[in-house]
C-alpha cells in the first residue's frame, strides 16, 4: 500500500506557529493552572480576574471555540458561558 507524502510548506509551519505563539504571551501561563481548571462547583473568580488583563483574551477565547475546549476557563468565559455563546452564534 502508498502512502502519500506531504510535505509541509513554509506557509502551514508559519500559520501554525503563529496559532499557539499567543499562548507564550498569556498571563495564564505565568499562573498556577489548577486555578483555570477548577473543581466541580469550584470558585472561577481567581482564572477570571487572571483573564481580564490578558492581552490575548480574544485569541484564547477564539481557540477554546475553534476547538471545542471543554473544561477550563480560556478567554475568561467557563464551559457554560462558552456553550451559550455558541447557541446565540448559531
Amino acid at each position: 500500500m502508498l502512502h502519500e507524502l506531504h510535505l509541509i510548506t513554509a506557509d502551514e509551519i508559519d500559520e501554525e506557529s503563529t496559532e499557539l505563539s499567543w499562548q507564550e504571551r498569556s498571563l495564564c501561563a505565568q499562573t498556577d493552572p489548577e486555578a483555570f481548571f477548577p473543581e466541580k462547583g469550584g470558585s472561577t473568580r481567581e482564572a477570571k480576574k487572571v483573564c481580564t488583563g490578558c492581552e490575548v483574551r480574544k485569541e484564547c477565547l477564539e481557540y477554546a471555540l475553534e476547538h471545542d475546549e471543554r473544561f477550563g476557563i480560556w478567554g475568561g468565559l467557563s464551559e457554560r458561558e462558552r456553550r451559550k455563546l455558541k447557541k446565540r452564534a448559531v
